[in-house]
């Protein structure tokens, strides 16, 4: 979460139920006969505070652009842990002429409006929520033979707000199924980003022999502390009746828990800020994930200087792909990133601020734990623009990505390239094998109109100034001479290897994630692509497409 966010929070937390909470307007009993309860959302309308009550006890409390007349859409809040119980709604200041909630409205299904997942801003093969605002993705998982992703969710509206773990399950990272909200704001306060591991060994206590628990640590954002939660099936939540980890200062968020085997000892970081705004990666060690002491520290960069700002990620990888020389990564929110050597304790960077990522708003990835294949494998949040017309989802993940480290003329270097299991989205090939192009030669892809596209080309410029591949209205330039990739305002260099430039670009409604010299640089672009048109141009002499593979991608919703 930005620092803005959060003091944004705060004043929410105060007015949707918290010591300062005004008295509500309307309130009224009613008992839970259904699974959900329906709420009705005006995209832009005021923001009313609601409070769900039983016995007492409020249960949920957030807020949301409350349709005072015909909504755009219903969000659905799931009561069914309390069928057949009576219980009170609450809301502030609602006009009397309201019809909101006259009468409740309860339902067994939760039905998209329309055609599912086929709207016109939702991305085919990119992960959105169903309904709401999401952001980072949180404690990525493999556990009990799917894949886990949590994420912040806003439930209740399309912006950001009333922070809850949503969460979703695949078998492939590729098609994801939404099975309803994890973990709710409670005491702790809104549930702020961090990550899951698999209790193999039943440190903790909370599984059995042979059947571990996943267990989730995330930032209560208001105790600014780091609390813990855990399932045994992956669908019912525990939370630990006690911070695992106090306040430290006045802002520490996102834990990132792992294993570290040669000490048998598990390890969380965190981002903590401190004295004249330093940012630091606080490091701690547990035995059994409920009782942490520190064991060193971090330093990032100060203010707006945004090395190891938030939402870190820590892991080990093999150079090269030999398992007796591997380095350790420390990267945050930005993707900037430090590899050095790490002993369980303290972390030791050897190079540091680093860049593999040049695109536009990809921001806090995290990578999977307890992948069954060994991969490092990260996903990021995708500031898709998507908060258009009456559209009632926000924002996007990005493709699973393999992380890899390799050795470069600059030294070690990290690699993204994207899963081989989004191949099983090729419906169709659309063009492959060798062009050779001109100025003057027609263009071979005139033909292809789709809005979901995978294009594997390998370029040879010979004596080419300059190549453009033209994708759905956003032109790819190659300046040979510079030897960078420009699109849409930003730039990467991307020096040829042995004459050869390698390209991967993965084309979405949401825009295009393109990936240069096998993942060396990355270049999300997140722009609404309307047009379906393609193109590629040679200037200034020929040049040579040794390979030009273009794919149609079918949805990967189910």
């Amino acid at each position: 979460m930005t620092q803005l966010r959060r003091f944004a929070y705060v004043i929410t937390l105060l007015l949707a139920g918290g010591t300062l909470a005004a008295q509500p307007s309307f309130d009224q009993y009613f008992t839970a006969e259904k699974k959900f309860l329906q709420l009705p959302v005006k995209n832009g309308a005021p923001k009313r505070n609601l409070e769900i009550w039983k016995d007492g006890v409020r249960v949920r409390f957030f807020d949301m652009e409350l349709a005072e007349g015909t909504p755009d859409w219903y969000a659905y809040l799931d009561i069914s842990a309390w069928k057949g119980k009576s219980l009170e709604i609450r809301v502030d200041k609602l006009p009397k002429e309201a019809k909101a909630f006259r009468p409740i409205l309860q339902s067994d299904e939760d039905v998209l409006e329309g055609t599912p997942y086929a709207e016109q801003f939702r991305g085919q093969f990119h992960f959105s929520p169903k309904r709401g605002w999401m952001n980072d993705p949180n404690g990525l998982s493999y556990y009990k033979g799917q894949y886990h992703l949590f994420y912040q969710h806003n439930p209740y509206g399309r912006e950001w707000g009333n922070m809850t773990w949503g969460h979703a399950v695949s078998k492939d990272m590729i098609h994801w199924k939404e099975i309803g909200d994890a973990i709710h704001p409670d005491g702790y306060g809104p549930m702020f980003s961090g990550s899951a591991i698999v209790d193999s060994q039943n440190t903790s206590g909370f599984g059995k022999p042979g059947d571990p628990a996943l267990v989730m640590f995330f930032t209560g954002a208001t105790c600014w502390c780091q609390g813990l939660a855990w399932t045994n099936d992956g669908v019912h939540f525990n939370k630990l009746d006690r911070a695992a980890v106090p306040r430290i200062n006045k802002d520490n968020r996102d834990p990132k828990v792992f294993w570290y085997e040669p000490g048998k000892h598990w390890v969380m970081l965190f981002w903590v800020e401190r004295e004249g705004g330093l940012h630091t990666q606080q490091f701690l060690r547990s035995d059994n994930l409920k009782d942490w002491t520190p064991t060193s520290i971090v330093k990032g960069g100060t203010g707006n200087d945004r090395y190891l700002f938030e939402c870190p990620d820590f892991f080990e990888l093999p150079v090269d792909g030999n398992p007796a020389n591997k380095k350790w990564v420390l990267s945050a929110a930005n993707t900037m990133y430090a590899i050095g050597r790490f002993d369980g304790n303290t972390f030791t960077p050897e190079e540091e601020r680093l860049l593999g990522q040049f695109g536009r708003d990809y921001y806090a990835a995290q990578t999977i734990s307890n992948d069954p294949t060994g991969r490092r494998i990260e996903i990021g949040w995708w500031r898709t623009n998507t908060a258009k017309e009456n559209m009632n989802f926000n924002q996007s993940m990005s493709i699973p990505m393999e992380l890899k480290l390799v050795t470069t003329p600059d030294g070690i270097r990290m690699t993204r390239t994207p899963v081989k299991e989004l191949q099983s989205l090729r419906s169709k090939t659309l063009i492959t094998g060798v062009r050779t192009l001109t100025e003057k030669t027609v263009n071979p892809l005139k033909d292809i109109k789709e809005d979901g596209l995978e294009i594997q080309a390998t370029l040879e410029p010979g004596k080419a100034r300059q190549v453009t591949i033209q994708v759905n209205g956003l032109d790819l330039v190659y300046d040979v001479v510079a030897q960078q990739l420009r699109v849409d305002g930003l730039k990467a260099t991307l020096p040829l290897q042995k004459g050869q430039l390698q390209l991967t670009i993965y084309v979405d409604r949401t825009g295009m994630e393109i990936f240069g010299n096998n993942g060396l640089v990355f270049m999300p672009v997140n722009k609404n692509l309307t047009t379906k048109e393609l193109s590629v141009t040679a200037k200034g002499g020929k040049a040579r497409f040794t390979q030009l593979d273009v794919y149609s991608l079918q949805t990967a919703w189910q």
